[in-house]
């Protein structure tokens, strides 16, 4: 195929997605752009409390009713509030996302709020992009930004104390943007739905998972899949284990009561994508990789070998049909949860674009979540490079630490809000890694910043794990 038909080729790709991402919110119909919706009986009282904030555009406001009325009848109570009203509210922000932000402070101080759910995929409801450790990346998505509020003296936290516009700011192993606090004092989870199709699939995978999920032999069981993910020999450290299988054990060494099957490139039982597919469309309430990723695939290298073993894609999420038995997703890898992604990056620039695996019109994580008929309930993971502890001097923390934290949260300590997990896992993180912002040393203090900054829950942060009785 010639280089010009193949352009034309993508030229046509491009503006097909775009069409279809776009085409569903035409017939979304007019909305109040002032629309604030609960169905909590106390909705007119000023003095009302709740745990659940709704932003989403007013597009997908009819589409989240129904989601609305089963989380107060769930006496989770919950209220909607349009983007647009919230930008009208808040005009002290500097930009969109400390709009955003603000509104979640007023939020909390006027209603108590614990959750906040953002609808809408980057280009409908923005994201903060936070600037650390440029030698590897220039930028991350950081929804922790949404969830740290107040600093430490309990004042609103820009994330850019020297007030230049860069959010999170290192400069080589120097922080410029110092005593960031990173605690949530929120919980806060995204559905990354690009049209109203994906809003209503997602609606109603939330209700049907809280509604029927109880009580059921499936949940009770848990996947893990990984393998040795620097082989040793390959890398400028020592690396005589097999890391992602480790990882995995100490994960099931946290989930007491669940059975479980480990796929192993080790000992064989990982192959390749269909075991991991056979594996989930069995039934399990859990599911945890670690490996190696880009936003489009999974994978991770057999013992002591280099080679690759190809694990789940993007594109064999459509062999998925686990059909309601929806698991909780931690992934651990680099981009899996790179929700920015789409087409008009080959535009921008082909090569880079179908090198880092930025063209595809969705990310791993996001597809993972709103498969129709199976996929998964809710996915984490990094929205950046991911961080290894090998990657610090210490040869402690980072991802290794903060994945197996969420199974330890819900495990051991028994925490089954999905928000709440995700917020205690950080703070656990924080807890056993504290940074010191105001001292040059190693790479170390950044790379525990990025790696609690950059951990994305897609998904509800006030789901009931295991449904509601």
């Amino acid at each position: 195929m010639n280089k010009k038909l193949s352009k034309k080729i993508l030229i046509i790709i491009v503006i097909g997605s775009i069409f279809l991402t776009t085409f569903p919110a035409l017939n979304a119909g007019i909305i109040d752009k002032n629309m604030i919706f609960s169905q909590n009986k106390d909705n007119d009282n000023e003095n009302s409390e709740y745990d659940l904030l709704i932003i989403s555009p007013n597009k997908f406001s009819r589409a989240l009713k129904p989601l609305v009325e089963h989380k107060n009848h769930n006496n989770v109570p919950t209220y909607f509030v349009s983007l647009e009203n919230v930008y009208e509210v808040n005009l002290l922000g500097r930009d969109q996302p400390e709009k955003i932000k603000l509104f979640i402070k007023d939020s909390i101080e006027n209603y108590g709020i614990k959750y906040v759910l953002l609808v809408g995929y980057f280009r409908d409801l923005p994201v903060r992009y936070v600037y650390n450790s440029p030698q590897d990346e220039e930028r991350y998505i950081s929804e922790l930004y949404y969830a740290d509020i107040y600093d430490k003296n309990g004042n609103f936290s820009s994330w850019d104390t020297n007030n230049d516009g860069i959010y999170g700011e290192w400069d080589g192993t120097e922080a410029q943007d110092k005593d960031i606090d990173l605690y949530p004092d929120v919980y806060v989870g995204r559905l990354a739905c690009r049209n109203i199709l994906e809003v209503k699939i997602m609606v109603d995978k939330i209700i049907t998972y809280e509604t029927s999920t109880y009580n059921s032999n499936w949940f009770n069981h848990i996947v893990v899949c990984a393998g040795d993910t620097y082989p040793d020999g390959q890398y400028p450290f020592p690396t005589p284990d097999f890391e992602g299988e480790e990882n995995a054990k100490t994960v099931l060494s946290y989930m007491p009561g669940f059975s479980n099957t480990s796929l192993f490139t080790s000992d064989g039982s990982f192959k390749g994508p269909s075991d991991i597919i056979n594996a989930i469309d069995q039934g399990c309430g859990f599911l945890f990789f670690d490996g190696h990723a880009n936003p489009m695939v999974w994978s991770t290298h057999p013992p002591n070998n280099h080679t690759w073993v190809n694990g789940l894609t993007i594109f064999d999420m459509s062999d998925l049909s686990n059909k309601k038995m929806l698991p909780v997703c931690v992934v651990g890898g680099c981009h899996n949860l790179q929700f920015d992604v789409n087409l008009i990056n080959l535009l921008k620039d082909f090569k880079e674009a179908y090198y880092w695996s930025i063209w595809y019109p969705e990310c791993w994580g996001w597809k993972l979540t709103r498969k129709i008929g199976g996929g998964s309930i809710a996915t984490l993971g990094c929205s950046g490079l991911g961080m290894t502890k090998e990657d610090k001097s210490t040869l402690e923390g980072a991802s290794d630490y903060l994945d197996s934290q969420f199974f330890y949260e819900y495990g051991i300590n028994g925490t089954d809000i999905l928000g709440e997990v995700w917020g205690n896992a950080i703070t656990n993180y924080l807890e056993k890694y504290p940074i010191d912002w105001n001292t040059k040393s190693s790479w170390d203090y950044a790379y525990d910043a990025k790696t609690v900054q950059q951990w994305v829950l897609l998904g509800d942060p006030s789901l009931k794990i295991g449904g509601y009785p």
